[in-house]
């Protein structure tokens, strides 16, 4: 993926004129409340950019939490939005399958990341980072576009799963939990189909 092309959009676009804006991530908020964290377990959110997810999870008490994103001014958004309460967040600017974690986390997040990834190599690099950085028991969740979703996102051609195969992709290092598919409308109307899947490292 290219940072350059990736801090152009957020840099001409405001956050309700990207597709997958969602003022309350109410689908990732869920399974994560089923997952039974503590406020003090480390979740990271990958590709989290200026999402809404870590506003309400500070909302709710999380402590320790990271944000990795290639594009720097789609995290210096959240920075600015958050202001004060964004010294509580750890920001990292990294291509995720090039990203090497520190730390262990006890959650993995990713709503609309993975898609983006469409060669062999960085669908394994993305498993293999996933695999060391979340923690034995910690949890995964992916939200990707189904089979039924659109063909391009962002003027880019994108990768589209069924919950068959990533539950085949990720078998290799995380049990299925649950998966479930939804439709996103868009800011401007149109909708977008989504599968959403939960895993248990081993």
């Amino acid at each position: 993926m290219d940072e350059n092309y990736w801090d152009k959009i957020y840099q001409a676009k405001s956050e309700k004129e990207v597709s997958w804006f969602q003022e309350v991530p109410m689908l990732s908020l869920e399974l994560i409340s089923e997952m039974n964290l503590s406020l003090d377990d480390n979740i990271i959110d990958i590709g989290g950019g200026d999402s809404r997810l870590v506003d309400h999870l500070l909302d709710k008490g999380h402590k320790n939490l990271t944000v990795v994103d290639i594009s720097a001014a789609a995290l210096e958004k959240t920075r600015s939005r958050l202001g004060e309460r964004s010294k509580d967040i750890t920001f990292i600017v990294s291509d995720v399958t090039k990203f090497n974690p520190k730390e262990s986390y006890k959650l993995w997040h990713d709503r609309a990341t993975f898609h983006f990834l469409t060669s062999i190599n960085d669908v394994e690099a993305y498993l293999n980072v996933a695999n060391k950085a979340v923690a034995p028991g910690g949890y995964l969740i992916v939200s990707t576009f189904s089979k039924t979703g659109p063909e391009k996102c962002s003027g880019l051609t994108i990768s589209k799963y069924s919950d068959r195969d990533l539950k085949a992709l990720f078998a290799r290092y995380f049990s299925n939990i649950r998966c479930f598919e939804d439709t996103h409308k868009t800011p401007w109307g149109s909708n977008q189909d989504f599968v959403y899947c939960g895993f248990k490292k081993r």
